[in-house]
C-alpha cells in the first residue's frame, strides 16, 4: 500500500514527461522508483484470492463466498467508474480509463464462479493462464473486427471505445488468474507455520530462479526483450523491464517470487514499525480511495504555488505543462508527506472496523 502511493505520487508530481520504462531517457534510479512499485498489483490480486480462501476455511460456505465475491467485485467496478474516476480526473466526464480496481472487480466476479471447482482445477487453470497467455501476444485486436473491444478487455490494453472514449489499462488475462492462484494456494495459510514458511520460501526461490532463467534466454515470456544498454545500471534496468500491461509471465514471476519470500520471512514481524505499517493494510480500499484524493489535492496546491493552476492534472501525465513538477527528490518528499498524512484517518477507520461488524464494512 505504501509503495503504491510512491507510483501515484510520481505520476502527479514529477517534472518528467516520459515514462520511467523509456530507458533512452530514464536513469537507473528513476526506473527503480517505478520498478519497486511493480510488486503492488500482483500482491493485491494474489492476497485477494488468499483472503477469499481463508474466509472459506473459517466456515463460510462456497455459496456465501461466491456471493460476496460477485457483489464486492461489481461494487469495485462501480467505484472505478465513479468515485475513483473522479479522484484521478476531478471530472466525471470521459475519457474513462479502466485500470486496477476495475480489473480487481471483474477478477472477483470470475473467481465467484471458479470457487465451485475443485482447488486442483482452479490451480491448473490459474497456472496455465499465467504461463501460456503470452502465446496470445501476436493477436491484433483490430483484426478481430467487432470483437476487438472484447479482446482489449481480455488481453490487449488500448482503445475500447472511441465515442465515448474508453481506454483499457488492465486486461483481465492473466490478472484474474493471479487472484485465482491466491485462492488455490490459500490452504497453505492454514498449515503449521514452519511448513508454510518452508513452502513459501521454496515457491518464491523457484519463481525467482525461473524469472532469471527465462529472462536470460530472452525468447518467451515477455514481448519486451532485454538488451545491453550504455551503462550497467541501465542494462540491469532493461533486464527488469518486464511488461505490466498485461502482466507477462516474466513480470508475474519477477514480482510474485520475491512476494512469496517476503510472506515467509515477514510472517513473524512484530514491533512498532510493523504496527504502523499494518494500519494501512487493514483498510486497503479506504486507503486507496483516500490516497488518490489526497495526492490530487496536494498536486493541485503545488501547481498553484508554482504559479499556475492544477486543472490539467489527470491520468495523461505526459501532457502536463513543462513548467509544472519537481525532481525525483521532491517526488519522494511528497510521497512521505502523503503516507504520513494518511496514517491517522486509516487508523481511525481500522479501529472502526475492529469494533463493528456491519456488513457494509466488508465492501470498503
Amino acid at each position: 500500500m505504501i509503495l503504491m502511493a510512491l507510483d501515484h505520487t510520481r505520476d502527479f508530481f514529477s517534472n518528467l514527461r516520459f515514462q520511467p520504462e523509456d530507458l533512452s531517457q530514464a536513469t537507473p534510479f528513476l526506473f527503480f522508483t517505478r520498478w519497486i512499485t511493480h510488486f503492488c498489483a500482483p500482491t493485491f490480486f494474489l492476497l485477494a484470492g488468499v483472503g477469499a480462501s481463508l474466509a472459506m476455511s473459517r466456515g463460510k460456505s462456497t455459496r456465501q463466498i461466491s456471493r460476496f465475491l460477485l457483489t464486492r467485485g461489481l461494487w469495485l467496478v462501480v467505484l472505478e467508474l465513479t468515485v475513483i474516476h473522479f479522484a484521478w480526473q476531478f471530472d466525471l466526464r470521459f475519457p474513462q480509463i479502466l485500470i486496477v480496481i476495475w480489473a480487481l472487480g471483474w477478477s472477483m466476479v470470475i473467481l465467484s464462479a471458479l470457487v465451485y471447482l475443485p482447488r486442483k482445477a482452479i490451480l491448473a487453470i490459474s497456472l496455465a493462464t499465467i504461463v501460456l497467455h503470452n502465446l496470445l501476444d501476436g493477436i491484433d485486436p483490430e483484426s478481430l473486427g467487432a470483437f476487438a473491444p472484447f479482446w482489449h478487455i481480455l488481453h490487449a490494453p488500448g482503445l475500447v471505445s472511441q465515442d465515448p472514449l474508453v481506454i483499457l489499462g488492465y486486461p483481465l488475462i492473466p490478472w484474474f488468474a493471479v487472484m485465482s492462484l491466491g485462492f488455490a494456494m490459500g490452504g497453505i495459510f492454514t498449515w503449521e507455520p514452519a511448513r508454510r514458511r518452508r513452502f513459501l520460501l521454496q515457491a518464491g526461490i523457484g519463481a525467482t530462479v525461473a524469472f532469471i532463467v527465462l529472462r536470460l534466454i530472452n525468447f518467451y515470456g515477455d514481448p519486451n526483450l532485454w538488451s545491453p544498454q550504455k551503462s550497467f545500471g541501465l542494462t540491469l534496468s532493461s533486464f527488469g523491464n518486464a511488461t505490466k500491461y498485461p502482466p507477462s509471465l516474466i513480470y508475474v514471476l519477477m514480482t510474485l517470487g520475491p512476494t512469496f519470500i517476503a510472506l515467509a520471512l515477514l510472517e513473524n514481524a512484530r514491533g512498532a514499525v510493523s504496527r504502523v505499517i499494518s494500519v494501512y493494510g487493514r483498510v486497503p480500499m479506504f486507503y486507496y480511495i483516500l490516497h488518490l484524493f489526497l495526492i490530487h489535492i496536494l498536486a493541485y496546491v503545488f501547481a498553484v504555488w508554482q504559479g499556475g493552476d492544477g486543472s490539467f492534472l489527470n491520468l495523461d501525465v505526459e501532457s502536463f505543462p513543462k513548467w509544472y513538477g519537481t525532481n525525483l527528490a521532491g517526488v519522494y518528499l511528497a510521497w512521505v508527506i502523503v503516507v504520513v498524512l494518511l496514517y491517522w484517518p486509516c487508523k481511525w477507520f481500522a479501529d472502526v472496523k475492529s469494533r463493528r461488524t456491519d456488513w457494509w464494512l466488508g465492501y470498503i
